[in-house]
């Protein structure tokens, strides 16, 4: 029961940091001092797709899984969790990619609005 519900504890880590690479510049708008480990998480989300590299959160899981009783999965945890939700076929590096991309658009986007807040406001305080 404990190893079960430590898996479940580390699909909603993986899930919130997901959700914390995509759009955690939201929280960085709020919050400045999240910056430096926003940028350094969604570097690592963009990475991971790009390079296919399973997340050390996945093999973690798998194993409470397999201490439980379960057994793990292969692949990475978008390709067990979210893909057959969204894509039902398997996923592909062409996705990956394209998820990758996502994440780098998504958050370049945030931080060019952000960075135009902040020098805006910087610009009002000064005049």
């Amino acid at each position: 029961m404990l190893y079960r519900l430590l898996a479940d504890v580390v699909v909603l880590l993986h899930g919130a940091f997901i959700l914390f690479v995509v759009g955690g510049v939201v929280l960085v708008g709020r919050w400045r001092p999240l910056l430096p480990a926003h940028l350094l998480c969604a570097a690592w989300g963009a990475w991971s797709e790009f390079t296919g590299t399973i997340c050390p959160l996945t093999p973690l899981e798998n194993h409470f899984r397999q201490l439980a009783g379960n057994s793990g999965y292969q692949g990475g945890f978008i390709e067990h969790y979210l893909i057959p939700v969204i894509y039902p076929a398997g996923l592909t590096s062409g996705l990956q990619t394209g998820l990758g991309l996502i994440v780098v658009v998504v958050n370049c986007l945030g931080y060019g609005l952000l960075w135009r807040r902040w020098h805006r406001s910087r610009s009002l305080a000064r005049g």
